[in-house]
């Protein structure tokens, strides 16, 4: 369905201001120091969509795309990482909201994951706690974690919740853009005003399994109830500051500023239309108004990709990755944030950052803005395994002191 021409004219005079996408100028080489330094650290990234990719290509059987070589598709693949420094990954077992049999989806995806370490034994292991992402990235390989992006899987079933830990998810991103029946989507309309009282219990019982609670893609207000009953540090595990670029995916400061009492950390997304200052607020201006007319997700979605296509923006660089990662040391501290790429989930990256093998280049950009060796390390993953050895430690505490959260279940005679 085309879009309504009264829903494009408002943005041409952004489009004169924006100066449309240019012929990209060379970049500079990566220094050998932040190569060597991106090598001695921990890269631990937060959010990579390679697992839909997979499936939304019809390649689960990793065949046409065998990982093991270098692709001339997507954003990742093992030679790129390697050469990147990744050592650790949280892979995305997303499925879309309205996806059809959401629990037995994200078992599949959960099980492609699963099958791509087994396939490929000398450069994954399936990682589950923070000791054992430091003995994989030892060993040579990289850290594989599972991260549950949409509450919407667990059907409204803290016995699915557990299911799902025991499958060894260790993040859930607590809703995608749909607001469901008990927790508020960033970019869904508001049913609870942030968490219900079910969605307190979820937040709870994630506590008590050892399963980050992930506050990308849910409302200020669900982020503030998360905050206020999580034991445990949280993460948003592909999100930018709000104040550089205000798109309503990304981390207020009055989050940013509670942080440091939880211990959680923002890991920062790749994305240009979250992180691009003017570019973030067009397309959150655009979602809103074209979501009034096109309330059915598919028909958005439709119309949203067609606005993208009619309104070509800067795709930014790795200095507006820094940015945000600027913002959130000096709002939150060093010790509070991290990186979460989305990579082969995002249709476009920043300039210099356009696949895996690229780590080593936000290294050198921080190095320009004086960041200590030991600060870099933190960034590029020491903060985020930390919070998964505290959030491992409440678990253990909660699990000895606390009994599990329980299901009302009907008894099939009412």
């Amino acid at each position: 369905m085309p879009i309504p021409r009264r829903l494009t004219m408002p943005w041409l005079p952004l489009l004169v201001i924006l100066p449309l996408l240019a012929a990209d100028a060379p970049l500079a080489p990566i220094s050998e120091r932040a190569k060597k330094l991106t090598e001695s650290a921990i890269v631990f990234d937060g959010h990579n969509d390679l697992p839909w990719r997979l499936r939304k290509d019809g390649d689960v059987k990793f065949e046409t795309l065998d990982l093991a070589k270098r692709l001339a598709t997507g954003h990742t693949d093992i030679p790129r990482a390697r050469q990147g420094g990744l050592k650790a990954q949280f892979w995305s077992v997303y499925i879309p909201t309205d996806q059809a049999d959401p629990a037995r989806s994200v078992v599949e995806q959960i099980d492609i994951v699963k099958r791509m370490v087994e396939k490929y034994p000398n450069d994954f292991e399936l990682a589950l706690t923070a000791d054992d992402v430091e003995r994989i990235a030892k060993s040579g390989k990289i850290a594989s974690l599972l991260g549950m992006e949409g509450g919407v899987a667990i059907e409204n079933s803290l016995a699915q919740l557990r299911a799902f830990a025991a499958l060894g998810v260790r993040y859930m991103t607590l809703t995608h853009n749909t607001s469901l029946d008990w927790a508020d989507s960033a970019t869904g309309s508001a049913k609870n005003g942030g968490l219900s009282p079910f969605g307190e219990r979820v937040v709870k019982e994630m506590n008590r399994v050892g399963m980050f609670i992930d506050i990308s893609h849910v409302s200020p207000e669900t982020m503030d109830d998360v905050l206020r009953i999580s034991k445990a540090p949280i993460i948003a595990s592909h999100s930018g500051a709000y104040a550089v670029a205000s798109h309503p995916r990304n981390v207020p400061d009055d989050i940013l500023r509670r942080l440091p009492k939880n211990g959680g950390v923002v890991m920062v997304v790749f994305y240009p239309s979250f992180i691009v200052p003017n570019r973030a607020k067009a397309f959150a201006e655009a979602r809103v108004d074209l979501k009034k007319t096109f309330p059915v997700e598919a028909e958005f979605d439709k119309a949203f990709d067609q606005w993208i296509k009619d309104h070509p923006m800067p795709r930014g660089s790795v200095k507006d990755i820094a940015d945000h990662i600027d913002h959130i040391v000096k709002v939150a501290g060093i010790d509070h944030v991290g990186i979460g790429s989305d990579y082969d989930g995002i249709s476009e990256t920043p300039l210099g950052m356009e696949d895996v093998s690229c780590y080593p280049r936000l290294t050198d950009e921080l190095l320009t803005r004086g960041y200590k060796d030991d600060d870099i390390r933190k960034i590029l993953g020491g903060n985020v395994i930390r919070a998964l050895r505290q959030a491992g430690k409440v678990a253990n505490e909660l699990r000895k002191t606390t009994s599990p959260e329980v299901d009302q279940l009907k008894s099939g005679k009412d």
